[in-house]
């Protein structure tokens, strides 16, 4: 999915280099006349590497290079000279990348840390050089391995957001409102649907020097396991959040059935995300009287924290701050 310079999601092609080849090579110098082998291995084919960088964000930078290939490797030369081995070419990626096998769609490594490397495709081994074959029967050999082929495929990369809370509901529940408020993030906002169509980060800054990554997850609708709406293209990115905040309006028709509705596109996305600590809080709550959310209170789904919040007039923000804090640390 993108949006603007936002891109979670690219196809690529990486081939690495192949091996160069040994040599064959009988020493040759004055006063001898047969040395015997020295033919030298040839060098290592360069890798193509997956490299996570904490200063990116978003897969933007590979929307429009698509392909990776790396240096073969050198020949081996005489006096047991090594080739020079091909130069590794390196994609950078945002933390919470994950790889997949193109045809299979089975993830094949992800980087969640600054710095680390995983080797996308290896390059092929330098071939052995002539004198690894001399023996008591053959003194001077006069063949040599080729180097091998480099390998060459295409591969899913896909980004998913690191974030300690993910913001559950569906579209125009206020969840963008609620992020703009709590943190210094600046989400597109409209009064109609499906305003957010990329997730937002923000950081929260609670007591003291307490803060933790919020994110934004476009809205869900029912379906979106089956890839309505915006689909299982975003709710992969949940799968990254250690708390889930569902947001649900205070004029919803039935509270509870949202809720369920939710929690079911989940859990038919992965059953493993219901594992995950769970937060309710009703919005725009500011258009609610004591008794009308003492009514409300009483129809709330039972197995799950809830509180009431209004990001417009700032009511119980603080407490959705500690609560939040509280479950993330627990």
């Amino acid at each position: 999915m993108t949006e603007g310079n936002f891109v979670d999601y690219v196809k690529v092609h990486a081939a690495s280099g192949k091996g160069g080849k040994g040599s064959v090579h009988l020493h040759r110098e004055k006063f001898i006349t047969k040395g015997g082998p020295d033919g030298g291995d040839g060098g290592r084919g360069g890798h193509v590497i997956i490299r996570a960088d904490k200063s990116l964000w978003t897969l933007y930078h590979l929307k429009f290079k698509k392909h990776f290939r790396a240096n073969h490797g050198g020949d081996g030369a005489k006096s047991r000279s090594t080739g020079k081995d091909g130069e590794d070419i390196y994609i950078d990626v945002p933390l919470g990348t994950i790889v997949r096998n193109i045809e299979t769609e089975e993830i094949i490594f992800e980087v969640t840390e600054h710095g680390e490397e995983k080797i996308l495709a290896e390059g092929g081994m330098g071939g052995r050089g002539n004198w690894h074959f001399k023996s008591s029967t053959n003194q001077t050999p006069r063949y040599a391995q080729p180097g091998v082929e480099g390998h060459e495929d295409w591969f899913q990369i896909e980004l998913k957001i690191l974030a300690d809370v993910g913001l559950v509901g569906f579209p125009n529940a206020g969840k963008s409102t609620l992020l703009s408020v709590i943190t210094s993030a600046k989400p597109k906002i409209a009064d109609y649907a499906f305003t957010t169509l990329k997730p937002n980060l923000g950081i929260v800054k609670n007591r003291g020097f307490q803060t933790f990554v919020m994110a934004d997850i476009p809205g869900i609708i029912e379906g979106a396991h089956e890839g309505k709406g915006l689909g299982h293209r975003f709710l992969r990115h949940i799968e990254r959040n250690s708390t889930l905040l569902f947001l649900i309006p205070a004029d919803s028709d039935d509270i509870q059935k949202e809720y369920k509705i939710l929690l079911n596109e989940l859990k038919q996305h992965n059953p493993e995300l219901l594992d995950k600590k769970r937060l309710l809080a009703i919005s725009k709550s500011d258009m609610l009287d004591e008794e009308l959310e003492a009514e409300i209170k009483k129809e709330l789904p039972k197995d799950i924290p809830s509180l009431f919040i209004s990001s417009v007039a700032e009511k119980g923000l603080t407490e959705l701050k500690d609560t939040l804090w509280k479950m993330l640390n627990d």
